[in-house]
């Protein structure tokens, strides 16, 4: 069963850094599409960033490119989100998720396959 958790969220000062990550488990990703999406309140689920776990271009959401690196670390099957100069308008839960890859990175929630139950970062101002 495959299984996405993730970690690394908190409460931070607007400028501050966080890391997040995610540790799939339950099955084999060389061929998915690994994904950061967030969620603040009242408003829907968008995109943030993505990346092939074999490799490759990185994708990004205008509202974070610059400032927030995907990343992902092969010897510990783990994805990363580098979130640098952080905004109150980050402020959202951010969830890991995982496609099959299709030929395109997907960057709408519902072309995920599999979803961590995600993690709170909180920017204050």
């Amino acid at each position: 069963q495959v299984q996405l958790v993730e970690s690394g969220g908190g409460l931070v000062q607007a400028g501050g850094s966080l890391r997040l990550s995610c540790a799939p488990s339950g099955g084999t990703f060389s061929r998915h599409v690994m994904g950061w999406f967030r969620q603040a309140p009242g408003k829907e689920r968008e995109f943030v960033a993505a990346v092939r776990w074999s490799g490759g271009s990185a994708y990004y959401a205008d509202s974070v490119r610059g400032r927030f690196t995907i990343s992902r670390e092969y010897a510990k099957s783990s994805l990363y989100l580098q979130m640098n100069s952080l905004k109150p308008e980050d402020t959202a839960v951010y969830y890991c998720a995982a496609d099959r890859d299709r030929g395109l990175v997907p960057t709408l929630p519902n072309e995920y396959d599999y979803w961590g139950q995600g993690t709170q970062v909180t920017v204050s101002s």
